[in-house]
């Protein structure tokens, strides 16, 4: 099912009558397992009795992204690029500014289908397209279970004051998606779209091929829906049930480790919560939360708030309570150099910092408090937020994230409530190597991270 929340018109008008094909621009949704914008794709395409093309836009020069990032994207482009040739789906991806792209390869196109991003660059692509296209151009949400204006029609104050308001939607969008057979194939590209194309099949050596920054080596999990599908399967026949005992100790395997895979949309939100939702107990519960209410609650942060990946969107209570502290004295001072090399007098924070760095991805619970330490160790909360930010989007394989976005912006208050007043963090949360002690064996986690 798709609901007509899900669908917005970005370019109105009727279909080109003399189109001969349908578009799918394929930019935040890379799979085929409960894509919502390509199935209503291939709805319209059999409602037209037309064929069905896709086309990705792949600009090399996405803010802050690099080999690490660009290596996890080609391998979910291999994986969909198969996808949908087993549909009978022609597939293509051209080297340019997304928008660019998209404008070339839709000439003869009757129609424009794209799926839904919720970051400022995602939205500013589908905007500039809007205006450009000679067609419809129809934009289909596939990356939250439930659309974020759906829920609520403003930025939200926390979990709590957004988990009712999806509680009383979520299980209206618990329904399995359908796919449908594509009536009409045979598309095929334009041979004069002048633009460059790219081989997908063998990611690792496409993207030595690109002008990228190659610093930061691939991390240690391989991307694709394949490798999404297998590590949901074994999370849930494996993990889930102990999910809300392990989830917060960072020397057991106890996170989903999807993260990653949401983000580049190689794995839907609705596959993982209806697998969830199949096993059940506490474990599920506890996943459906963190999927669901508090994923939705990013979204949430990146539709309302213009500065959600800045320290001018932390809540005003929060700035105007560690702008007070800003002189107090500091127990030392890191630059953003010596934190990259974790070169702190903390070793837990250390593990944390190369844990990142070696693989991409970070602890969460440990991410909370990598994220309080550089708060505390920096002279001012707006540099603190900066050296966050940068660090957490050049070696996070989530980086550059709605959910990214609102985890370092909650080191700083947000989504949170004013607590104890302390030095240097006034009443905003505070978080001390005396409780990861009290938590769970952290020394264990220095070490393997040492």
């Amino acid at each position: 099912m798709i609901h007509e929340s899900r669908v917005q018109l970005l370019r109105v008008g009727m279909p080109d009558s003399k189109g001969s094909f349908v578009l799918l621009w394929v930019q935040a949704s890379v799979r085929v397992t409960d894509n919502h914008a390509l199935e209503y794709a291939v709805r319209e395409a059999n409602r037209l009795g037309l064929p069905l093309a896709a086309v990705f836009g792949l600009t090399p020069s996405f803010p802050e992204a690099n080999a690490r990032h660009y290596q996890f994207l080609l391998e979910g482009l291999r994986d969909l690029s198969a996808g949908l040739a087993a549909r009978g789906i022609p597939f293509s991806v051209r080297l340019g500014s997304p928008p660019d792209v998209v404008l070339a390869a839709s000439k003869g196109a009757a129609v424009v289908i794209t799926d839904r991003g919720y970051l400022r660059i995602q939205r500013q692509w589908r905007e500039d397209l809007a205006v450009r296209l000679g067609v419809p151009l129809v934009q289909v949400e596939s990356e939250a279970l439930i659309p974020v204006q759906t829920t609520s029609p403003k930025q939200e104050y926390a979990a709590r004051t957004i988990r009712p308001k999806i509680h009383r939607l979520w299980h209206d969008y618990f329904v399995p998606l359908e796919p449908h057979e594509l009536k009409r194939q045979g598309q095929d590209w334009p041979t004069d779209l002048d633009l460059p194309q790219l081989d997908v099949s063998a990611p690792s050596a496409t993207v030595k091929t690109l002008p990228l920054d190659f610093s930061v080596p691939p991390g240690r999990e391989a991307g694709g829906e394949v490798a999404a599908l297998a590590r949901l399967s074994a999370f849930v026949g494996q993990q889930l049930a102990g999910y809300a005992d392990t989830r917060n100790d960072p020397t057991q395997d106890g996170s989903s480790r999807l993260s990653a895979f949401l983000h580049y949309g190689q794995l839907s939100p609705l596959t993982a919560a209806l697998a969830a939702r199949e096993h059940g107990g506490p474990g599920a519960d506890t996943f459906l939360e963190e999927l669901i209410v508090r994923r939705e609650l990013s979204f949430n942060l990146c539709q309302y708030n213009p500065h959600y990946d800045t320290y001018d969107g932390v809540p005003d209570w929060a700035r105007k309570t560690l702008e007070e502290h800003a002189g107090d004295k500091r127990e030392a001072l890191y630059t953003r150099e010596q934190l990259d090399r974790a070169e702190t007098h903390d070793p837990y924070w250390n593990a944390s910092q190369n844990e990142m760095v070696r693989t991409g991805r970070m602890h969460n619970y440990m991410r909370m408090y990598w994220g309080k330490k550089v708060l505390e160790w920096t002279e001012t909360p707006r540099e603190a937020h900066a050296h966050l930010i940068a660090l957490n989007n050049r070696y996070e394989q989530d980086g550059r994230n709605a959910n990214s976005f609102a985890g370092i912006s909650w080191v700083f208050g947000l989504h949170d409530r004013p607590w104890t007043r302390r030095p240097i963090f006034g009443t905003v949360r505070y978080m001390n190597a005396g409780g990861l002690k009290r938590k769970f064996d952290i020394e264990t986690y220095a070490r393997r991270w040492a």
